[in-house]
C-alpha cells in the first residue's frame, strides 16, 4: 500500500513539472524568472527540472496555484 502511494506521488510530482515547464516555455520564462514568480531560487528550479531534487509540499502548492491561475485566463479569454 505504501508502495502504490509512493508512486502515485512520484508520478504525480512528474506530472506537475511537466506542466511547469510546458508553461515556462509557453511563457517565454527563464528558470531565474519562473523562480521568482514561485519565490525560490534559480537552483532551486534547475534542480527540479534536471531531477535532483523535488518541490517540497509548500512549493507544490505555489506551483498549483501558479498553473491554476493561468488555466482561468486562458479559459477567461477563450473564443465561443
Amino acid at each position: 500500500m505504501i508502495f502504490v502511494i509512493l508512486c502515485y506521488t512520484i508520478i504525480c510530482m512528474d506530472d506537475i513539472l511537466k506542466k511547469l515547464e510546458k508553461f515556462r516555455l509557453e511563457n517565454k520564462l527563464s528558470q531565474k524568472n519562473l523562480a521568482k514568480k514561485l519565490g525560490v531560487t534559480f537552483a532551486t528550479v534547475n534542480r527540479w527540472f534536471n531531477g535532483k531534487n523535488k518541490p517540497n509540499k509548500i512549493q507544490t502548492y505555489h506551483i498549483k496555484k501558479l498553473l491554476e491561475t493561468q488555466k482561468l485566463k486562458d479559459t477567461h479569454f477563450e473564443i465561443t
